[in-house]
């Protein structure tokens, strides 16, 4: 097996399944242009997010790492018309391609992006009472993500989703000797989700045009 094969299968899978639309397309150009790193979802994962927030019959999403908003656009439309979407972006040049793929999609009335470091946003999100949130995609800087974690369980209730992106890292996650600050915080993430008696989760490896890597599912199994 090759990356070029499983890209071809993405390739196939996106064609049939997660075709682009003027929106997707034009945010896409749009982040490449601005010299946005090309880190965003495969087309099919972001379509993966958008059914999963569809089955969770989300009406509040909360996102931790917006970058061109191109995974942002997908889950916000799954949201109902009244419901809302809350991103937190720290690079004011990556807020500012993403609050205009937002406007072009016509979502900028549903989507509200808040510029600055999550540590610092996601305090003020608790203390404006703004959750519980259905779901949350956590795909931010990966040493944090045990605090990232740890601020969604406290903005959910029973029966939120939490998603958490590259959390196998090439396989480099199973290195318990890894120096890499990014492989360190989510071997610490999947310690803190095996001894969490308030979740039920799991993670699964995903091959494709973005490479090896994977995702975690979060069930919140009780009140936090």
């Amino acid at each position: 097996m090759s990356e070029q094969l499983w890209t071809a299968v993405d390739s196939y899978i996106c064609d049939l399944l997660a075709p682009g639309d003027p929106a997707l397309d034009a945010a896409l150009e749009a982040s490449a242009a601005a010299g946005l790193p090309s880190i965003q979802v495969a087309p099919n994962q972001g379509k993966l997010l958008q059914l999963l927030a569809r089955i969770q019959g989300a009406r509040s999403i909360l996102e931790i790492g917006t970058l061109g908003g191109y995974s942002t656009i997908w889950l916000a439309r799954a949201l109902p018309p009244e419901g809302r979407l809350i991103t937190l972006e720290a690079d004011p040049k990556h807020a500012e391609v993403a609050r205009a793929n937002f406007a072009r999609a016509g979502l900028a009335g549903q989507i509200e992006l808040r510029l600055g470091q999550a540590l610092d946003t996601l305090p003020q999100l608790s203390m404006e009472r703004l959750g519980p949130f259905d779901l949350f995609f956590i795909d931010a800087d990966k040493a944090n993500i045990p605090a990232y974690f740890n601020f969604a369980l406290g903005l959910s209730r029973r029966g939120s989703l939490i998603i958490v992106d590259n959390v196998v890292r090439k396989g480099a996650v199973i290195d318990p000797d890894s120096a890499d600050p990014d492989v360190k915080g989510v071997r610490r993430f999947n310690e803190i989700l095996s001894c969490e008696t308030r979740v039920d989760a799991t993670a699964i490896q995903t091959v494709g045009g973005k490479g090896y890597d994977g995702f975690a599912l979060v069930l919140v199994t009780a009140d936090p």
